[in-house]
């Protein structure tokens, strides 16, 4: 038996389309898991056939948490699911990935996890969508981690004890960790899974997009990077240079290096060419050139993301959930 996991916050049709694709599964189970929507997203998840769930608004969100409460649900209501899909609200499931992805479990029995390639709905309507739809062309075969869809193995999933609900970015691969951890398995199959509506059109929300990523690779960093794992710790090093430790040492002696150690900065085009060689060898040139010029641009607000991370463990803060996106609703919260 298979059960579906949608988390959504105000996404309006975006939503509408995920879970109009999700109920047309033959017998799965779907959850709709909301926090706290005002355009209407769990009248609309009823209407559609789901089970709701309606996060309480006095505990902070996070979509692990959201995630950990939507399996509950599905387990309480179907509890002879064997696999689950998740899902952001946002994503649409292609119609022949269930049959794909239950076959591969089903066909390696130490996989807890399987995932194939999302892609941007409208990777053409701004460079930021573009660069989504690249960032998720990742190799085909065992992995490490998984992103917020994947399909998965309940049995592992209870093993593991769920998502870390506290963790407010990153929780895919920290849980990906633990799995393997346990002896599971991550596997990325040759499949079109879903289609992604990132709706990022400004600049400003692909810097918070970067933001939460460096967060969570200092969180993953904090939580899992000793020895043998390393999770996230080449990442997290690399930000930390290119990020900060170069303008530093480029900018602070400038003044008695007679501006001699402005040259560091040269650095950063000679970084940008070695990734553009990269990718020029699997995209066309164009999409090379603005690969590599983002990637490098990226280590900006990544470091902030660390640095915000780092100030919120040392002051005994709780992080909140860093959102880039526009809701769809009107007057709705982002989401």
């Amino acid at each position: 038996m298979i059960g579906i996991v949608a988390i959504g916050r105000n996404e309006g049709d975006r939503l509408r389309a995920c879970l109009a694709a999700a109920s047309a599964q033959r017998d799965a189970t779907v959850v709709y898991v909301d926090s706290g929507s005002t355009d209407g997203s769990r009248e609309l998840a009823r209407s559609l056939g789901a089970h709701v769930v309606e996060l309480d608004l006095a505990t902070p969100f996070t979509a692990a948490r959201a995630r950990n409460e939507g399996f509950e649900r599905l387990m309480r209501v179907s509890p002879q699911t064997q696999f689950v899909q998740f899902l952001d609200g946002d994503c649409e499931l292609r119609p022949d990935w269930l049959d794909r992805a239950v076959a591969e479990l089903t066909a390696r029995p130490r996989a807890a996890v399987v995932c194939g390639r999302r892609r941007e709905r409208f990777p053409d309507k701004s460079i930021y969508n573009q660069l989504c739809d690249l960032e998720w062309d990742t190799p085909i075969g065992e992995t490490k981690a998984c992103g917020g869809d994947a399909l998965m193995r309940t049995e592992a999933l209870r093993q593991v004890h769920g998502y870390n609900p506290a963790i407010i970015a990153g929780e895919e691969p920290e849980l990906c960790v633990r799995l393997r951890q346990a002896g599971w398995q991550v596997w990325r199959i040759d499949a079109e899974m879903t289609l992604h509506d990132a709706a990022m059109t400004r600049f400003g929300q692909w810097w918070k997009r970067n933001l939460r990523a460096g967060h969570a690779y200092a969180e993953g960093a904090h939580l899992h990077g000793q020895p043998p794992e390393r999770h996230w710790v080449k990442e997290v090093r690399s930000n930390w240079v290119w990020g900060l430790g170069i303008p530093l040492l480029a900018i602070m002696p400038a003044w008695w290096t007679y501006g001699l150690s402005l040259l560091l900065l040269a650095l950063y085009p000679i970084q940008a060419l070695r990734v553009y060689q990269y990718a020029a060898g699997r995209y066309p040139k164009k999409t090379a050139r603005l690969y590599s010029l983002f990637i490098v641009l990226g280590k900006f607000p990544q470091v902030l993301g660390q640095l915000k991370y780092t100030l919120n463990r040392l002051t005994g803060n709780k992080s909140r959930i860093i959102e880039y996106k526009a809701a769809e609703s009107n007057g709705g919260q982002p989401a």
